[in-house]
């Protein structure tokens, strides 16, 4: 027990833990009170607070890591040796979980060469001369010539509807962008031997849970944003938890409605760089 507890509580794994719970602490802090702080320090003077405190708190997070943390011991393998397959496997849904949300950010990825049949319609040309009447060449769109055609590798056409309650994916988490960087961290980590270094790059999985649980609280409450109890009710911080629970209807039609609204390749793309990792 004596030796568990020197190696949990040795340097490294202060250094590993330490500064990202000064981050986390002192955003919980700064936000929780941010009425307050506004009121004393004036809006501009309470951002700089806030940038001041974030900024030294992520210097401590990078000089840990790269001073104090990184490959140091215990190790849970040799640093030569590859993972174990289950660390393996748990690391590749996470990453590809993690990828696949910050996937969904960009344009939509096409293939840029697609194949046009051809248009042998004709009948607008038809019908001109069967009145009478001879169609003029800008009435008619020329038909486009048959083959392989080059496109842009990204479609900009924004297919979001503005009119559904929830699209994409909120239906997962109401922070997407937290929960893919905790979800990169947590992959990255299952693939290191360093238990310190495991825990520095484990610990974005903790900001994602408590900094998204402490926005939904600020924002049920008003301060900074809103969250309407409707919006609430079908959407969850912690991935999948309301889609997978009913909250949003029927699982399987749920499943059917997130696959046509998710960007498909952008979606495999990111499952195969995992695959590579």
């Amino acid at each position: 027990m004596a030796s568990i507890a020197t190696k949990i509580f040795s340097s490294p794994m202060k250094w590993a833990v330490g500064g990202w719970s000064f981050f986390i602490a002192e955003n919980f802090i700064l936000s929780e009170n941010r009425t307050y702080l506004i009121s004393q320090l004036g809006d501009d003077g309470y951002h700089m607070a806030y940038g001041t405190f974030s900024t030294a708190a992520m210097a401590s997070v990078f000089y840990g890591y790269f001073r104090k943390v990184k490959n140091t011991q215990p190790l849970l393998w040799s640093l030569s040796s590859p993972a174990p397959l289950p660390s393996k496997i748990l690391s590749f849904v996470c990453l590809s979980v993690g990828l696949g949300m910050a996937s969904q950010i960009p344009p939509s990825a096409q293939i840029p060469i697609h194949f046009v049949a051809g248009d042998n319609n004709n009948n607008s040309n038809n019908s001109g001369e069967t009145n009478g009447t001879a169609s003029s060449p800008t009435d008619v769109n020329p038909p486009e010539e048959k083959g392989w055609k080059v496109r842009c590798p990204f479609d900009f056409t924004d297919k979001k509807d503005t009119n559904a309650p929830l699209h994409g994916l909120e239906r997962i988490t109401r922070h997407p962008g937290l929960w893919s960087f905790g979800l990169l961290g947590l992959g990255n980590a299952l693939l290191i031997p360093s238990l310190p270094q495991r825990a520095w790059l484990a610990m974005p999985y903790m900001v994602a849970l408590v900094g998204g649980a402490h926005t939904d609280s600020r924002f049920r409450r008003g301060m900074g944003g809103t969250l309407s109890p409707e919006y609430d009710r079908v959407t969850s911080n912690t991935p999948f938890v309301a889609m997978l629970s009913g909250a949003q209807g029927n699982v399987m039609d749920v499943l059917r409605d997130f696959s046509e609204e998710i960007k498909p390749l952008n979606a495999m793309i990111a499952v195969g760089v995992s695959g590579l990792w």
